[in-house]
């Protein structure tokens, strides 16, 4: 390929290695005592309803407007707290049962700290839900995740989180705990964890523990987004890098089922503000962001120099379902899932 982009590049400071730790072991308590639930369980419950084609301000000066989009309710559109970033689908994890979408937010807190969590929502319903993401020890006890989370993808029923210096959490859907299955209220609104024989989840009805984790062998490479590729032969997960002003940003590509070691490939992308990549039948596409008040870009490479194709603004990580390439905006009252052609 052209050398503006998509330049291979060393894979050996990519080398990651599993640290479960005791991390299995205190999600398998917490599941033990809390009980398990699904995916498909906690859509028909559900508690909030998404737009569909509202928040038009996302879209910016966007032309032609993406196929579909979905927004975030109201409160979720205008908290200073909470901002989306990755994106996945039942679809990239070939075993959910229905159609879903599940995007992941950071807290960006005036004061304290509540973590990372996930919102479930369903295209047929409009009906989503969230989740929040925990660390469990083997004693019981749990807490929240300090991460920007800015990329996820799901493989199976293994939920992967991009941890920015780190490498990759992961979290098994199978283990989606629903508080109400343990006691009869969903605990004080202002904890998180096990507080004298109740479970308290900063008022969310479901959490999920880690249950494992692959860890940079030495540090260098950045986790900012991850997505899947199963458009090929070889099904693979994919991690790249964001890079403010330094086109220097990799990407790179691994064998699924994951197991860590060094990727197959890396490629130099060649372009600043990459919020997530994929490949996708033999292309790249890439979502490069400006501001919170202009376009992004994407970027589809097949081969010399990138196509550049309209974007709302604020665009992130990148996922494909229903033959469409689906995003998520991040800034406040411009929050939208939205779909475009591939």
């Amino acid at each position: 390929m052209a050398a503006t982009g998509m330049v291979p590049t060393d894979k050996a400071p990519y080398a990651l290695n599993q640290a479960t730790g005791d991390l299995a072991d205190g999600a398998a308590k917490l599941a033990n005592e809390i009980g398990s639930t699904a995916v498909e369980a906690l859509l028909a419950q559900a508690n909030r309803t998404a737009v569909r084609k509202g928040a038009v301000a996302a879209l910016g000066s966007m032309q032609p407007r993406p196929a579909e989009w979905y927004a975030f309710d109201a409160k979720d559109q205008d908290t200073a707290d909470w901002y989306p970033q990755g994106l996945s689908c039942g679809e990239e994890s070939g075993s959910i049962g229905v159609p879903v979408f599940v995007a992941s937010w950071y807290f960006k807190p005036t004061a304290g700290e509540r973590g990372i969590r996930v919102s479930f929502l369903s295209p047929r319903t409009l009906k989503y839900q969230h989740a929040l993401l925990v660390t469990a020890k083997p004693d019981g006890t749990y807490a929240p995740i300090n991460i920007h989370a800015g990329g996820i993808a799901i493989d199976g029923d293994l939920l992967y989180v991009a941890d920015t210096s780190r490498g990759l959490r992961v979290f098994d859907l199978n283990k989606l705990l629903d508080l109400r299955t343990a006691q009869n209220d969903l605990g004080d609104p202002t904890r998180v964890g096990r507080h004298d024989g109740k479970f308290h989840a900063f008022g969310y009805r479901y959490v999920i523990p880690q249950t494992d984790f692959w860890r940079l062998a030495r540090p260098g490479p950045l986790f900012s987004f991850v997505s899947i590729d199963r458009s090929g032969d070889t099904d693979r997960l994919i991690t790249g890098e964001y890079h403010e002003n330094d086109p220097g940003g990799r990407v790179a590509h691994w064998n699924l089922g994951f197991s860590g070691g060094e990727p197959n490939e890396v490629f130099v992308m060649g372009h600043p503000k990459i919020q997530g990549a994929i490949s996708q039948g033999g292309k790249w596409y890439l979502s490069q962001a400006a501001n919170s008040t202009t376009n992004g870009k994407l970027l589809v490479y097949s081969g010399g120099k990138p196509q550049t194709r309209p974007f709302p603004i604020g665009p992130e990580d990148l996922t494909v379902q229903g033959g469409k390439l689906w995003s998520v905006t991040e800034f406040r009252n411009k929050r939208v899932i939205f779909g475009v052609t591939l």
